[in-house]
């Protein structure tokens, strides 16, 4: 139960989340990309569908289903810890009068925040559906090890302070 004089402060911006976490290191650009909201963006519509799978101890995969469209017609691009896939907005087709349209070929942007260690190897789009492989770096310096526990003795000009 909450005394009416209580009030429970929620973090605000960057700031009060370090202070929050002051244990935390190296977390700058994470908080930053939190609270980087795209101003443009709308509510998610679901188009295009899309899958996330690990394809291995480091590697993923995004599938991405866009039948109808031609890898002239997309545009994949990584940028400050985001993936980026969108429509190349094209001429008009021309000659081609459709008397119904069931395929859908509207334009779209599909954003994935991406970890600082993660790269982007490669995009590949076969049979209407966009693969985009993903692979997880660890620099040597994350990788675990062990560290030496010294026993404290220190021997300074040959004698054991």
């Amino acid at each position: 139960m909450l005394n009416s004089q209580m009030s429970i402060t929620f973090p605000q911006n960057i700031r009060d989340f370090e202070r929050a976490f002051q244990a935390s290191v190296g977390f700058d650009s994470f908080f930053s990309r939190l609270f980087d909201v795209d101003s443009g963006a709308t509510a998610s519509t679901g188009y295009p569908p899309y899958n996330i799978k690990k394809t291995g101890e480091f590697a993923y995969q995004i599938e991405m289903a866009l039948a109808g469209f031609s890898k002239d017609e997309l545009q994949v691009e990584v940028a400050d810890g985001t993936l980026s896939i969108k429509t190349v907005p094209s001429e008009k087709e021309e000659g081609n009068d459709f008397l119904h349209r069931g395929i859908a070929k509207r334009q779209f942007s599909r954003r994935f925040t991406l970890s600082d260690d993660v790269v982007v190897k490669g995009a590949d789009l076969y049979n209407g559906l966009l693969t985009i492989d993903l692979e997880r770096v660890i620099p040597e310096e994350k990788k675990p090890r062990e560290i030496p526990i010294n026993d404290g003795v220190k021997v300074v000009d040959h004698k054991v302070v």
